[in-house]
């Protein structure tokens, strides 16, 4: 498996999330970001492997809809081609602030060590080109 396909299999889950509309697992009205900026903390990373969460807390939906994804990962990764072992970690932060707005941060890692972080702003997510 092509590291830039395990990178797009990490940008298209976390991009599902981070619409609301997310159809990979059936739920239609999640706010990942409103959670995240209605703590101190101020942000939501989430582990697709484990379906675990950290940083402010989540609602029980949004708790559900994260284990919900860990699930539905394999389901995504089979139509790529792949399966979820190639990841040896994929997680995304949710995030807002004033600079950024609406933005997300997602790090892949494949069973070799091979490492991106990647950001992303906005809804749909656009990767954002630093200069």
């Amino acid at each position: 498996m092509k590291f830039g396909e395990l990178k797009s299999i990490g940008h298209n889950i976390a991009d599902s999330l981070a619409s609301g509309i997310c159809l990979l697992v059936g739920y239609y009205e999640i706010d990942i970001f409103s959670e995240a900026a209605a703590s101190p903390a101020g942000y939501i990373e989430v582990d697709f492997l484990t379906g675990t969460s950290s940083g402010s807390p989540t609602s029980p939906t949004l708790t559900k809809v994260i284990k919900l994804y860990r699930d539905a990962l394999d389901q995504l990764c089979a139509s790529h081609g792949t399966s979820a072992s190639s990841f040896a970690s994929l997680t995304a932060r949710f995030a807002v602030d004033r600079r950024y707005g609406r933005h997300f941060t997602v790090a892949v890692e494949d069973q070799s060590g091979r490492r991106s972080v990647d950001e992303y702003l906005g809804i749909p997510g656009r990767k954002l080109k630093v200069r």
